[in-house]
């Protein structure tokens, strides 16, 4: 069946770990440092064929930051950054959803170390498809840019002239599979 000929129905939606992932790209120097969070939990609610009348909330536990640099996720966990072992989750709650014809707005409240800003999520619904076990899936891909200082992450080394070892503006993307329950 063809993605376009199922459509978005009332229900639970549990985000799928091993088809999803939660990441993030931050300057560091010269270049990029990407990673993703590994152990998270996030739930889609839905009351209709209507993607803005659904709700999404998510839970991702910040000691699962993985850079594919044990170094560096230590230093990420410890209470330089993510205070890991105080702060163990970083949560959303959306707020609101606008938009039409797949291209969305999906605003919230981003927590992260005690420390709660609304952000805005621009996101594309791919469509909702039966996978070969007769699962019924939906997708998204979602971005957005954050700063680190607006969540308490200050830590930085400074360098030559006016430059920091590590950039403020963290990009987050996430690229979703969710199962209805």
């Amino acid at each position: 069946m063809d993605a376009q000929t199922l459509t978005l129905t009332a229900g639970t939606w549990n985000v799928d770990p091993a088809h999803s992932e939660v990441g993030f790209t931050v300057r560091h120097l010269m270049s990029k440092v990407r990673g993703t969070f590994d152990d998270y939990v996030a739930t889609v609610t839905t009351t209709s064929d209507d993607p803005t009348a659904a709700s999404v909330t998510a839970e991702v536990k910040l000691a699962s930051v993985n850079t594919r640099n044990e170094q560096r996720d230590g230093h990420l966990r410890s209470a330089d950054i993510f205070n890991a072992e105080k702060d163990a989750l970083m949560t959303f709650v959306s707020t609101g959803i606008t938009g039409a014809d797949g291209e969305y707005e999906i605003a919230g409240d981003l927590t992260i170390n005690g420390t709660t800003r609304p952000v805005v999520l621009q996101a594309e619904f791919l469509g909702v498809d039966v996978d070969a076990y007769g699962a019924t899936r939906l997708g998204v891909e979602a971005t957005t840019s954050i700063s680190r200082k607006d969540f308490g992450i200050d830590f930085n080394v400074a360098l030559q002239g006016d430059k920091v070892l590590i950039g403020d503006k963290v990009d987050i993307t996430l690229t979703i599979q969710a199962v209805k329950a």
